[in-house]
């Protein structure tokens, strides 16, 4: 291992999940999130990642945790959330009432294997990544809430997989503490994902130059396709079958057909970026004979002058480039040259 200090070193450009690339130089990555919308219902689950696969996800993301794993059963002021969607809940209710049985991820992910998608979780505690390791999950998520837990990535690292961390609450040391602990512990790749943690979070927040991927609580698509415009590789949404289901995450999430246009609109854009590039492109070649050029347009009988009545810059574009008009007005033509010819220089003395 390098001596180098890893918190200095920028994050690789390119890695992969179980051989799919993933980096500026392919397509964005696209992850959806089941979280809670499985509704305590494992038929539930099952809907969403089968329906995430046809949408054309690259990966569904689960949660592995136990509502004792997060936190403990307490009910005074500090374990009870006031405002937003979950306003009343003490944390242990709200948890309980949305962790997925772990007894549904070995069949989530055999589903997944046979439906091309990649299946794997976000842990919460080393169980959870004992849990996970035994099933073979392709890599690792560390919600942006866990961002600070320095042992649970240094765990969650030394089984060489690639970590997806997103930096929801976490403040730039804090940021570069959790890479250099995954790039020390042996992570086979990290990335960083741009989060506002928040649900749903404000647009206004979003901050888009700062991502190189993006965990997405924005409500709609056009943030995430944003990210992708400005460079972000991978982009997480919450999906859902139907909002009006009433899941914890529900009021967020992308329902399918949002998901199918996330799919598209993220590829196109990350298309769309292209390179630099100036040079006449393939689908231009047939309209470039239409561009201005020089043109006779009247008849002239040889040593007439030419005149910026009789020589002009008119479409289409066979004759010489309009820069090269004052090079021959003035001049006499050397031969007979008809109306509608294109200028050269072979028409001149």
């Amino acid at each position: 291992m390098s001596t180098a200090d890893p918190a200095a070193a920028p994050v690789p450009a390119e890695f992969a999940i179980a051989g799919r690339l993933i980096g500026p130089a392919h397509p964005p990555y696209i992850i959806a999130e089941l979280s809670a919308n499985h509704l305590k219902r494992y038929s539930r689950a099952l809907e969403v990642l089968e329906m995430a696969a046809a949408q054309g996800a690259d990966a569904v993301k689960l949660q592995t945790y136990r509502p004792e794993t997060i936190t403990i059963d307490h009910d005074s002021e500090d374990f009870r959330i006031h405002g937003g969607l979950w306003d009343g809940y003490t944390l242990y209710k709200l948890y309980e009432s949305a962790y997925m049985p772990w007894e549904w991820h070995e069949p989530l992910m055999r589903r997944g294997r046979e439906l091309g998608v990649h299946v794997f979780s976000s842990p919460f505690d080393d169980t959870a990544v004992d849990l996970l390791e035994s099933l073979e999950a392709p890599a690792y998520k560390i919600a942006s809430f866990e961002a600070v837990d320095i042992a649970l990535i240094r765990r969650a690292a030394s089984t060489r997989k690639p970590l997806i961390i997103s930096t929801g609450l976490a403040n730039l040391p804090e940021i570069e503490e959790a890479k250099a602990t995954a790039l020390q512990a042996g992570a086979g790749g990290v990335a960083l994902l741009h989060c506002i943690s928040a649900y749903p979070a404000p647009i206004a927040e979003s901050n888009l130059r700062t991502v190189i991927g993006l965990s997405d609580h924005t409500m709609g698509t056009v943030v995430a396709a944003a990210a992708i415009a400005l460079g972000a590789s991978i982009i997480e949404k919450h999906v859902t079958l139907s909002r009006a289901d009433g899941g914890a995450d529900s009021a967020f999430s992308l329902e399918p057909d949002e998901l199918r246009r996330l799919v598209e609109d993220g590829r196109n854009a990350w298309e769309a970026l292209g390179r630099v590039h100036y040079d006449l492109k393939d689908s231009e070649r047939g309209n470039a004979a239409f561009r201005r050029s020089l043109y006779i347009c009247e008849d002239l009988e040889p040593g007439d002058v030419l005149t910026a009545r009789n020589l002009r810059a008119i479409r289409p574009g066979y004759g010489l480039a309009p820069k090269h008009l004052d090079d021959l007005l003035g001049r006499r033509v050397t031969r007979k040259v008809s109306r509608g010819t294109p200028a050269d220089w072979s028409i001149v003395s």
